[in-house]
């Protein structure tokens, strides 16, 4: 069954035509209009196969020792350099302008043979770099530790070691350590485009980009002024800042959307991204507007437990300092934007957030930075979370400097299994869904066949009382179950879900939302709903595939279930696991 799923999914048979999830390279630009709900899908994709990125010329031979600093500025477009495997290059490295074109890459990349790397098309693990294993995080397949990578590190403060340099493009970074110093000082970014200048065409293919172990880095890949930039087949690791001694508050493996210039498209696919802030942020600072058709696929967004402190095995700085935890996927800017076949896990709050899996929040940061910034179109999707504080946060609410975004709505969520909040193991609030809308009305939000159980609160929802409603929501065809079901994120009677326990979620929905469809839901420990949804007090009345008294341990229904194909779309109540499960196959 996994098998055909998984030939449906790259056949595009089970999804919509301009989602097919094959290898192979799509057309660029696609047609506009293309939509998941009431989203709208990328319209351009980045080409990044190595057939997409030819280098015809030289080919220069870079030893250890070597000046490797003069070596990019004296290469011509189409020319490979090759690095020796196994070296070391220490400093901080510009990639300069070099006025290339399609058909001339410059591709730098280790000496070794393609035979001593994974295909093209699979993730690097440290495995390539001569580490068996990382303490901390998930086994990966490792028959042979061997270093087959050239090392490219930053012994400074700062960033670097790799920086782009105004107006660098069509450059391939393949096979490459691109690391820090063991030095404890703060380091800004590994990888870095500034805001304030572009570079396109470049891609980061099976490279191990990371920090050390307890000091502070701040960022892996920052995507600055960029444009048709992709990340793929790479492990991204220790990126964290230090709690209350560090220089630093937000960290990220990936992070884009704060520029003047224009952004995107933009390519993610297939990676290990670790960070205790996020593993992929886009927003949070100075723009002009969106960074515009991102593809996020098939990445593995970890985050390791031993970070968290008292659990065994604690690493925090060299002092004991925890780092810094906030979320795991953000965006504050960005539109058309298409998240599937990820995996979330390992999240938790206690310091300024609740250890959400998942924000859409448009945000012009501070005193108004960004008025331009929205976050529109996003379609997530045939996704895994786990191990969380709280689940989803969608909302449009003002920076702290009380400014407003551009505009937030049009999110398509359907097919994501959320397995484990626990709000008290994880530090956080135990919410799966929070809601809100102030000023900047939220609009067009579609949440449909989403499985999650075992949360504090369904929903956290607030808006102006009397104010314009969240308008065109739609909850369908979900699986949910909490202890509680509604709660109101405070403000009195000022907010529409004021005295939640006295409206019930039926009053709730008539006065928080306008156009508001809900129907077709199971809610284990529901009441008062509004009709056509089912409230059961158990999950043990649902037929779950396996499942005992205290914990689901196979989401999908079986053949006995009464909410077999009982959506109002005839199929099953709740994520499509199958599906899911086919989805992200390989991605762990």
């Amino acid at each position: 069954m996994r098998i055909l799923l998984r030939n449906l999914l790259v056949t595009g048979l089970l999804l919509p035509a301009s989602a097919i999830l094959a290898g192979a390279q799509k057309p660029s630009p696609s047609s506009p209009g293309n939509f998941d709900g009431p989203a709208e899908l990328p319209r351009l994709q980045v080409k990044s196969s190595l057939a997409d990125t030819p280098a015809p010329g030289k080919t220069r031979l870079v030893h250890a020792g070597d000046d490797l600093g003069q070596t990019f500025k004296q290469a011509a477009c189409g020319d490979t350099i090759k690095l020796e495997a196994g070296a070391v290059f220490s400093g901080r490295f510009v990639l300069p302008e070099k006025n290339c074109d399609q058909a001339h890459w410059i591709i730098l990349r280790t000496s070794a043979p393609d035979s001593a790397l994974p295909p093209e098309g699979s993730r690097i693990t440290p495995c390539y770099a001569g580490l068996a294993s990382l303490p901390g995080r998930p086994a990966y397949p490792c028959p042979q530790a061997k270093n087959v990578l050239a090392r490219i590190e930053f012994p400074g403060k700062g960033s670097g070691p790799i920086v782009f340099a105004p107006g660098a493009n069509h450059y391939r970074l393949l096979g490459l350590e691109i690391t820090r110093s063991t030095t404890d000082g703060p380091l800004s970014g590994l990888v870095t485009i500034s805001p304030q200048n572009t570079a396109s065409y470049l891609v980061f293919d099976r490279n191990w980009i990371h920090g050390t172990a307890q000091s502070e880095t701040t960022r892996g890949i920052g995507l600055g002024g960029s444009t048709n930039v992709a990340v793929v087949d790479s492990y991204l690791s220790d990126f964290h800042c230090i709690a209350l001694i560090g220089s630093c508050t937000d960290s990220q493996a990936i992070a884009g959307g704060t520029s003047l210039l224009p952004m995107g498209p933009y390519k993610i696919e297939d990676n290990f991204l670790e960070s205790a802030g996020e593993g992929i942020e886009f927003g949070g600072g100075h723009a002009d507007g969106p960074p515009t058709d991102i593809e996020i696929r098939r990445n593995y967004l970890f985050r390791p437990l031993t970070w968290m402190k008292d659990n065994p095995g604690f690493v925090g700085s060299a002092d004991g300092h925890p780092f810094i935890v906030k979320n795991i996927f953000e965006l504050k800017n960005g539109q058309r934007v298409l998240f599937e076949q990820n995996v979330l896990e390992n999240c938790w709050g206690g310091f300024s957030q609740e250890g959400y899996g998942v924000l859409l929040t448009p945000k012009s940061q501070g005193n108004n930075q960004c008025p331009e910034c929205r976050v529109l179109d996003v379609t997530i999707r045939y996704s895994k979370i786990r191990n969380v504080g709280a689940g989803f946060q969608i909302a449009n609410i003002p920076s702290d400097g009380k400014a407003y975004a551009k505009d937030g709505g049009r999110y398509s969520i359907h097919d994501v299994l959320v397995e484990n909040i626990d709000g008290e193991r994880f530090h956080g609030n135990g919410v799966l869904f929070q809601i809100n809308s102030n000023k900047l009305p939220l609009h067009d939000v579609t949440i449909d066949h989403v499985t999650g159980i075992g949360a504090k609160w369904m929903f956290v929802i607030g808006a102006p009382t009397g104010e314009a409603k969240i308008a065109n929501f739609t909850f369908t065809n979900n699986l949910i179950g909490a202890r509680l079901e509604i709660e109101s994120p405070g403000g009195g009677p000022g907010n529409c879900a004021y005295r939640p326990e006295a409206q019930q979620p039926t009053g709730i929905f008539e006065h928080c939302f306008s156009n508001a469809k809900v129907t077709g839901n199971v809610i284990i420990g529901g009441s008062k709903w509004p009709p056509k949804n089912t409230t059961v007090k158990h999950h043990a009345e649902i037929g779950f595939l396996a499942a005992d008294k205290d914990q689901v341990h196979d989401f999908r229904l079986g053949s006995d279930s009464r909410y077999k194909k009982a959506g109002i779309d005839q199929k099953d109540v709740g994520a499509d696991i199958d599906a899911i499960e086919a989805a992200t196959n390989g991605t762990l």
